[in-house]
């Protein structure tokens, strides 16, 4: 693509397409542009468009455009086509800094988000100049510019703060503090005198506001790994300014907006984790100035409303307390009981309670509410951070705060005894406080796993707990009684089994619920308990004790699956997938019901898949339907096709990728369940099978490699009469992943299948074809995982059709090759192989060319004979060898770029591990003697004179074991 005006005219055409709302103008444009992303140029057009496009709407689209380019191209990964050329890469790096700063906010963000994935790649080694080039833009005295570089360096560094230690990390962290922690700390230090100076001119001091939070960001990630020298020796300057900032406040900067946090919030929340970040690592470094911090930032907390625009400051301010109070060199400062009753007082009982705010959103934004109180994503709220800041006390002092706060819970009950409708919320508070008294410990699995002893949790719940939840109206009081499941959920580990019981036909009632969160609650508890262990590692709950609710269950998830704001509610979908795995057949009879109203689901989300657990359940319930049904009564599987296929043709003529992967899982299964036929509509979809374009996304190729070897084992031979023409595509589908380092193996499973199910006759004129394939491969790059798999493959082919086939095969390439083989691969590798299946047919493999293979008594080879025998003893008796050279860290496959959709294994879908020698041969060991006897009768005094001369005594020894074994001997 040429940089002209016809190209950038028709570039702006097609992205003013892509922003159109109908799906048929909108939908060819976004192909288009997939299409034309590989040509060279591209990015630079759009760089063009984004800095000199008239049309505002076109440069911004350009811009996002662009970002999304860099971020599924940037990153070369092994085996995948690099679509951005050199010369591109270069003219990219050269541009965009200089495009980004003198670009508007709006567009200046993409470019900083480009920069950040390109320097996540290529800084600092492939682009030295970076930093320097950002640097130098420090003096421009402009803040939109200033502010540009400083947005870019912290997303450049915010990996800093979860990446692992390694001295990659340290020396880039270290180049990084050489070039920006002096212009960083001078900027800092101008930026406040200029806050001083333009104290009264409110449109600069957002600005320079807005960079002091920048700044702050930068100095909380360039300090996370480690204390650097540096900022030690300056640490004055910063945590003297960053004190006097925790304590400004300035008028022009409050805001009126009571949701949004401002600048000034922003600013102190960042300080505050920055103190907390110095309080908990550097703590002997910080002790000079943490009583002023501490001080300031209680002073904060008393002062600062209940608006939610304080959310993230009160909750960072709590979190800094919290992180203090727990260091056993800060306890004196918390030690006196006024200050402990005081702290309990004025900041966590006023930062538990229920705001209006909270009530809003549990009502209207049922979603964001569970995110942040099921799944902890409320990191930044009040409630979280008051929560952590009693366990962060307790342990020090557990006996006086439990003694404080039981008077506190003690009254908040007796509030709402009162009168419980006006004081429902004073209850919720008393839950909020038992709870975070009690738990120690959580895990995601098990709950609460460890409990202050000074709480009784029985007592509570059946005092305070049971009654909400028996109580005839579900829909009364909905955020007590999801405080009351919630309570069940989080102690289910620490509530006596009879109480569990007790509580699931309430829970199920309240899958009824008319209130999103009580509903999806009550699905997510249920879901919890039947996921726990008793005591012989079954599950707690039998379906037994389920028998008399089985069908309530069923209907009210179902039920609550069409209530309007939970069409998609995973936790509704993940709770009937753990029904159906805990009742097993007891589900049978539903199933007819169930399976249509599932399929129809399926049909639904398929025309816009938008969340992806939801997906994952609802096809793992489909194939524990399937597996149950067909465990009970095979001959089912046509009922469940007919239900099935026409939604999964839907899917697949609608190419639907993110739910490919499962279609074809399922349809694994379903193949699976066959005998040994292939029906019609399956063998019509075969072809559509090998198309090129469906096995160039990741995601799709292990279950499709899976469904091939379904089709091979079910029907080889209607293949090979039925669709010979097919043959090629099948092995050009070998040939592309045996080409790939990262699925290689997955070529391999296909090509077992091939050898072990194709008639042989089909194959014949492929198979040197494939061995040619093979070696090319190890010529060009032999990994450890690539050979062995080839090896249980060549033993594979040996244990098939015969040890003479394999060494004709090997001769016939090249002459001696087959003794090459032998010595380079075979005897030195052989005890690579892992996995029992493996094993075992490397294992007869050897025992075939040992002991049928005349070429191995009578030619050149006859002396690999013993090193041979001596390698199969010792991958009998020798502890596997699973040493991996220094230079083979595989890629993983889950690791690739960009949105694909990466793998999903649907659980309930597995697959039983196939043995294709199966019971032909139960022990290899007594196998192996067999043959060398049967050998030695054959050539008399052959067979023991080559041990005696050159085995080792050791596997002499085990030799001889396995001979009195099979109670044989050699002649």
């Amino acid at each position: 693509m040429e940089l002209n005006d016809a190209n950038l005219q028709t570039l702006t055409e097609f992205l003013r397409k892509t922003l159109d709302p109908d799906p048929t103008v909108r939908r060819p444009a976004e192909k288009f542009l997939e299409s034309v992303e590989g040509n060279q140029n591209y990015p630079l057009l759009l760089l063009t468009l984004l800095e000199k496009s008239q049309d505002n709407v076109i440069r911004v689209c350009a811009a996002v455009t662009f970002k999304n380019y860099i971020k599924r191209n940037w990153r070369l990964v092994e085996d995948e086509p690099n679509k951005i050329s050199d010369a591109d890469r270069t003219a990219i790096k050269a541009n965009i800094v200089n495009l980004m700063l003198s670009s508007p906010e709006q567009i200046q963000k993409q470019l900083s988000d480009a920069i950040s994935i390109i320097g996540r790649e290529d800084f600092p080694q492939k682009w030295p100049d970076l930093l320097t080039e950002m640097v130098t833009r420090f003096r421009s005295g402009d803040f939109h510019i200033i502010n540009g570089v400083l947005r870019t360096a912290h997303s450049l560094f915010k990996r800093y703060r979860h990446e692992f230690k390694s001295n990659e990390l340290w020396s880039e962290i270290k180049l990084v503090l050489d070039t920006f922690a002096l212009p960083l700390t001078e900027l800092f230090k101008a930026t406040i005198e200029l806050c001083q100076t333009h104290a009264t001119d409110v449109n600069a001091l957002k600005v320079l506001f807005s960079s002091l939070t920048l700044i702050s960001k930068l100095f909380y990630s360039l300090n996370f790994q480690d204390l650097p020298e540096f900022f030690e020796d300056n640490m004055e300057t910063w945590m003297t300014n960053f004190h006097g900032l925790l304590t400004l406040d300035n008028k022009l900067l409050q805001t009126d907006d009571e949701e949004e946090a401002g600048l000034l919030e922003l600013l102190k929340s960042q300080i505050c984790d920055n103190a907390a970040l110095y309080a908990q690592k550097y703590d002997e470094e910080f002790q000079p100035y943490l009583p002023r911090f501490v001080t300031a930032i209680w002073n904060l907390l008393v002062s600062t409303g209940q608006e939610v625009k304080y959310d993230l400051l009160v909750s960072n301010a709590i979190q800094f307390l919290a992180s203090v109070c727990e260091r056993p060199h800060y306890k004196h400062l918390f030690e006196d009981q006024n200050t402990l009753t005081s702290i309990c007082e004025k900041v966590i009982v006023p930062n538990m309670e229920f705001r209006s705010a909270d009530e809003e959103a549990f009502e209207d934004n049922s979603e964001e509410y569970i995110r942040r109180d099921l799944e902890g994503s409320d990191i930044d709220t009040r409630r979280r951070a008051a929560c952590d800041l009693v366990r962060g006390l307790c342990k020090f002092f557990e006996g006086p705060v439990t003694a404080i706060f039981s008077g506190y819970v003690n009254s908040m009950l007796a509030e709402y005894a009162k009168n419980p409708g006006e004081n429902w919320k004073h209850k919720d508070a008393a839950i909020y406080l038992v709870t975070s008294l009690a738990s120690k410990a959580q895990t995601q699995k098990h709950g609460i796993t460890q409990a202050n002893e000074l709480v009784n949790l029985n007592e509570f719940f059946v005092n305070h707990i049971l009654p909400d939840l028996k109580s005839p109206n579900v829909n009364e009081f909905p955020v007590l009684k999801a405080d009351a499941i919630k309570y069940v959920m989080i102690f289910r580990s620490q509530l006596p089994k009879e109480q569990l019981l007790q509580a699931v036909p309430l829970l199920i009632t309240h899958l009824q619920a008319e209130s999103t969160v009580e509903h999806t609650y009550a699905a997510h508890a249920l879901e919890r308990l039947f996921t726990m262990r008793g005591p012989n590692n079954t599950t707690l709950i039998t379906p037994a004790e389920m028998a008399p609710f089985t069908e309530q269950l069923l209907n009210n998830l179902f039920k609550a699956l069409a209530v309007p704001g939970s069409v998609e509610n995973e936790y509704i979908m993940k709770a009937i997938m753990r029904s159906f795995s805990l009742l097993q057949e007891a589900i049978v009879p539903y199933i007819p019901t169930l399976i249509g109203q599932l399929t129809h689901k399926l049909l639904l989300v398929s025309k816009n898949p938008s969340k992806p657990h939801f997906n994952h359940y609802l096809f793992e319930s489909l194939c524990l339907s399937v597996r149950i049904t067909c465990k009970a009564n095979p001959t089912t599987v046509g009922s469940f096709e007919e239900a099935l296929f026409p939604v999964f043709t839907e899917i697949l003529q609608n190419d639907v990728q993110e739910f490919l992967p499962y279609v074809f899982q399922v349809m694994s299964l379903l193949l699976e369940i066959h005998s040994n036929s292939i029906p019609p509509s399956y063998m019509a979809l075969f072809p559509h099978l090998l198309q090129p374009v469906l096995w160039e996304r990741t995601g799709n190729i292990p279950p499709l490699v899976r469904l091939l070897q379904a089709y091979l084992e079910k029907g080889g031979a209607t293949i090979a009469s039925s669709a010979a023409d097919k043959i090629p595509g099948l092995l050009g589908v070998f040939q592309k992943l045996n080409a790939s380092k990262a699925n290689d193996h997955q070529g391999f499973y296909l090509l077992n299948s091939i050898i072990e199910h194709m008639p042989p006759e089909s194959i014949t004129q492929y198979r040197k074809q494939i061995f040619i394939l093979l070696f090319q491969r190890l010529q060009s790059s032999k990994t450890t995982k690539f050979i062995k798999s080839f090896l249980v493959f060549v033993n594979l082919y040996c244990v098939k059709y015969g040890a003479i086939a394999l060494q004709e095969i090997f001769d016939s390439i090249q002459p001696k090759m087959f003794g090459m083989v032998l010595e380079k691969i075979i005897i030195p590798e052989v005890q690579k192989v892992s996995g029992a299946v493996e094993k075992k047919i490397c294992a007869v493999g050897i025992t075939k060319i040992l002991t049928e293979c005349p070429a191995m008594m009578d030619t050149e080879y006859t002396k690999i004979w013993t090193p041979l025998l001596q390698a199969l003893i010792g991958l009998f008796e020798l502890p596997e060898d699973d040493s991996i050279p220094d230079d083979e860290h595989f890629i993983d496959i889950e690791d690739t770029p960009g949105y694909q959709t990466a793998f999903s294994q649907l659980a309930f879908a597995g697959k039983k591990e196939h043995d294709p020698i199966g019971d032909a041969v139960g022990n290899p060991k007594i196998l192996l003697a067999q043959s060398l006897h049967k050998l030695s009768t054959a050539f008399p005094g052959r067979v023991p004179s080559m041990l005696s001369t050159s085995l080792n005594a050791e596997a002499l020894q085990f030799l001889q074991g396995y001979l009195q074994a099979a109670s044989v001997q050699l002649v």
